[in-house]
C-alpha cells in the first residue's frame, strides 16, 4: 500500500469511528504514521482527504453491491438492493451521514451517482415487466426516500445526544421496505407466485 492509500484507510477508519466532526488532519497523520506535509502532498487540503475518504467509502459499497449476487426477479433485485443500501448505513453510519451530507451540499461522488443509476436499472426493469403501479419517476422518489429514511435511524441511534431512539429494530426496516415496494409494485398474478 502507498502512502496516499494509507492515508486514505486511516482516515476512511477515523471517519467510521468518531465521524467526521472529529476527524482531523493531525489525528490521521498520527493514526497514518506520516507528517502534514506528506498528507498534504496528496490531498491538497482537510476538504481534498475528506472528499477522498467519502468517494472511497462508497465506492467500496458500491463494490460490494455490485459483487452480490442479484436475482433475476425485478422486485426482488430491487429490494435487495434497497437492503444493501440500508445495510451499509447500518454498519457504517457515521461514513453514510458523511457521504449524504457532502451528497445533499451539491457535491460530485461518482460513486452515489452509479448508485442511484442501478436504482434507476431496478426501477426500469419493473416497468419493463408492467409491474410498476405508478409512474417511474415517483417509484424511483418512493424507494430513494424510503431507504434513506431507514438508513437515517441507524444514524440517529449512533448521535450521543440521541437519548430517545435505539438502533430499528429489523421489523420496523422490513416493514419500511414492504410497504416502499408494495406501494409501486402491481400485484403478483396466482401464476407469477
Amino acid at each position: 500500500m502507498n502512502r496516499r492509500e494509507t492515508i486514505l484507510m486511516a482516515a476512511l477508519e477515523l471517519l467510521a469511528q468518531k465521524g467526521e466532526a472529529r476527524l482531523s488532519t493531525r489525528t490521521v497523520c498520527v493514526a497514518a504514521n506520516v507528517t502534514a506535509p506528506t498528507l498534504y502532498h496528496h490531498f491538497g487540503s482537510a476538504d481534498g482527504l475528506l472528499s477522498a475518504v467519502l468517494t472511497e467509502g462508497f465506492r467500496q459499497f458500491l463494490e460490494s453491491k455490485k459483487a452480490a449476487e442479484q436475482s433475476s426477479d425485478a422486485e426482488i433485485a430491487l429490494r435487495e438492493g434497497w437492503e444493501n443500501y440500508v445495510r451499509f448505513a447500518a454498519e457504517r453510519p457515521r461514513l453514510y451521514a458523511a457521504v449524504m451530507a457532502r451528497f445533499l451540499q451539491g457535491a460530485t461522488i461518482p460513486a452515489t451517482e452509479e448508485a442511484f443509476a442501478l436504482l434507476r436499472q431496478r426501477i426500469a426493469a419493473l416497468e419493463a415487466e408492467g409491474r410498476l403501479a405508478i409512474a417511474a419517476s415517483d417509484a424511483l422518489s418512493i424507494i430513494w426516500a424510503s431507504a434513506n429514511a431507514a438508513a437515517q435511524l441507524y444514524v440517529t441511534a449512533t448521535l450521543p445526544a440521541n437519548a430517545y431512539l435505539a438502533a430499528p429494530d429489523s421489523r420496523v426496516i422490513e416493514s419500511i421496505c414492504d410497504q416502499a415496494v408494495t406501494s409501486i409494485c402491481t400485484p403478483r398474478t396466482e401464476s407469477e407466485l
